[in-house]
């Protein structure tokens, strides 16, 4: 985890860079207002806990704020409700599944990941301004990646907090697109939306803020065009990402029991049955799994499937 400011950031802005199993996370700290933009995957709730605690140096957290709601950008929420009830407001789509908490809508049942029940006060809609840090935010929408997904701008500042909408390389898995839904069109959307915006630095999801935003977006554009071309690559990549993700989650795990872990995810199954039914899925999970070797992402150690940052 790395904890960056840059310094063309407010000063009542503070980025905590967590890494890939949990999202960066934004606290802003103004007098006593203070609010926590995206919270982490649970097992990382604790970290997530004392790392606001230490940065808050006394004072309760306020508000929480989530650009969407997969696992690894609220999986914080109920630990930091547990600690100081904050207000808490997600994209408005999402407050009848979280009200319900109807994991099969929420994604986490079909991805096989985890997260706490937490429950919400406010809900975010595309042209809210929020005021954080003493900053006027605005709140735009950004479906793609996750169909309800919103970001928020600054415009004065010029910054732009783009959860998984856009990157310094690429963006999220075009989710929509795996279930045969609309996805890469609005990402192309969302990605020219972010141009017109013009904002100076983006702070991302996942990896470090960065000001070269027309190369960010030149580069996911690309990106998209390469997916999109042939569907199968973004149903390859997102079995990728989630076998990577499920490994961050458990560091090590035996073969056969991640292989039922595959076999039992609704949407792993969803994915082989609509693009790769060609083979059998032990057949893929074993090429994911060399796949994700040769690039250095795991290890596979007799019967252990280990993790490798």
């Amino acid at each position: 985890m790395n904890d960056r400011t840059p310094l063309q950031l407010p000063a009542t802005m503070r980025v905590f860079e967590r890494g890939w199993l949990s999202a960066n996370n934004i606290l802003f700290v103004d007098g006593d207002d203070t609010v926590l933009v995206d919270t982490g995957y649970v097992t990382h709730a604790p970290q997530t806990v004392a790392l606001v605690e230490s940065a808050l140096q006394g004072r309760p957290l306020k508000r929480v704020i989530n650009t969407h709601l997969h696992s690894d950008h609220c999986g914080g929420n109920a630990a930091l409700q547990a600690r100081w009830h904050p207000h808490t407001s997600i994209p408005a789509a999402e407050a009848a599944a979280v009200g319900a908490w109807d994991t099969d809508a929420l994604s986490y049942k079909a991805t096989g990941q985890q997260c706490d029940r937490f429950t919400f006060d406010g809900v975010l809609q595309d042209g809210d301004t929020l005021r954080l840090g003493g900053i006027d935010w605005q709140v735009v929408a950004a479906p793609g990646h996750d169909p309800q997904a919103v970001m928020l701008f600054a415009s004065q500042e010029g910054i732009l907090i783009s959860g998984d909408a856009l990157w310094e390389n690429g963006f999220g898995v075009i989710f929509p697109e795996l279930d045969g839904e609309s996805g890469f069109a609005e990402q192309a959307s969302v990605l020219a939306r972010i141009a017109e915006l013009d904002a100076r630095v983006v702070i991302p999801g996942h990896g470090r803020p960065f000001t070269d935003v027309a190369a960010a977006i030149e580069r996911a554009q690309g990106r998209l065009a390469y997916l999109s071309a042939d569907p199968l690559r973004n149903a390859s990549h997102a079995v990728k990402v989630l076998v990577k993700f499920k490994l961050l989650e458990q560091q090590q795990m035996r073969r056969d029991a991640f292989l039922a872990w595959m076999q039992q995810s609704p949407l792993m199954v969803r994915i082989h049955e609509r693009f790769m039914a060609n083979a059998p899925l032990e057949d893929i999970f074993a090429q994911t799994l060399r796949a994700l070797a040769g690039v250095k992402a795991l290890a596979v150690e007799g019967e252990m499937v280990v993790n490798r940052d």
